[in-house]
């Protein structure tokens, strides 16, 4: 016995249509810069597939941050070198006199060590110029100057996006 079914015509329409063309970007749209930085969610940073590749160091390290960079869409790496806002939870790394001075800002809280590995293109590095308090579990905004491409520390991936913090908005 086989079965066969043939979507109407107006459906299978609508379902053609609500798929991106060949080559397009399955990003969403960047959004507009307000009072001259870019309002930016992890919506369109994590938007895509980041393959994760194994650690190296010296020149194979710098030939795989060549091909890493291959996989951030034309869009995130022209984000390079703008003044960004961008949210997420924080996770404190570096502290001085009992405020943080860097840290990984998150797309969500139970990514951690102990939570769920995220993908590199879910976390950003952000090295404050002035050390802000540290506050978990709710989600901070801060504005800087967002660089964009694989950051490799002795051999290991540390990440694609690095905030260069300004201040902290909320």
């Amino acid at each position: 016995m086989t079965f066969s079914y043939r979507l109407p015509p107006v459906l299978l329409g609508a379902i053609l249509l609500s798929l991106p063309a060949a080559g397009a970007s399955s990003l969403p749209p960047i959004p507009a810069s307000v009072n001259g930085c870019l309002p930016l969610g992890f919506d369109v940073l994590g938007g895509f597939k980041y393959t994760l590749l194994p650690d190296a160091t010296g020149d194979q390290a710098v030939k795989q941050a060549a091909e890493a960079a291959k996989d951030i869409p034309a869009e995130i790496q022209q984000l390079d070198g703008k003044r960004a806002i961008v949210t997420g939870f924080m996770l404190p790394v570096k502290m001085e006199d009992g405020l943080v001075t860097d840290f990984l800002l998150v797309r969500d809280p139970m990514m951690c060590c102990y939570g769920v590995v995220p993908d590199p293109n879910d976390w950003i590095v952000v090295h404050m110029a002035k050390a802000v308090a540290a506050v978990q579990d709710i989600p901070l905004s801060f504005a800087g100057t967002l660089h964009v491409g694989p950051l490799y520390d002795g051999g290991y991936l540390t990440g694609i996006y690095r905030l260069d913090g300004e201040k902290k908005v909320n």
